[in-house]
């Protein structure tokens, strides 16, 4: 008899700064950064997600994203649903002074499969 694996979920983890993160004071903004670098940080360790590779195109393109293109991305592998929502959740949770961090920045999680080529 086989025993059943479980196949990761390969998510991609698409972020965008919102209109008031470009209004906020430049410590404000700072405070932002900062705070997604933290709530971030170590997500292998965390979540048991597998890392596959960063994204950001902020030198090329500037101003708020509120839908596709966004201006970061994370591809990960993950365990299951409730790890992909666990990571949105830190957008809803962070706090940055009295609010929170999807006042600054809209997160989205796009979940598939590995491509079929172009994998080597």
């Amino acid at each position: 008899m086989s025993v059943p694996t479980t196949t990761p979920l390969r998510v991609l983890f698409c972020l965008g700064a919102t209109q008031a993160f470009f209004d906020a004071p430049d410590e404000e903004s700072a405070a932002v950064a900062e705070a997604l670098e933290h709530a971030f940080a170590n997500l292998t360790n965390r979540f048991g997600v597998t890392v596959l590779g960063t994204l950001d195109d902020d030198r090329v393109s500037v101003g708020a994203n509120t839908s596709w293109p966004w201006t970061s991305y994370v591809l990960v592998d993950a365990p299951d649903m409730d790890t992909v929502v666990a990571i949105c959740d830190l957008v809803r949770e962070t706090r940055v002074g009295q609010h929170r961090l999807w006042r600054y920045v809209r997160i989205e999680a796009r979940i598939g499969r590995p491509l079929f080529f172009g994998n080597r």
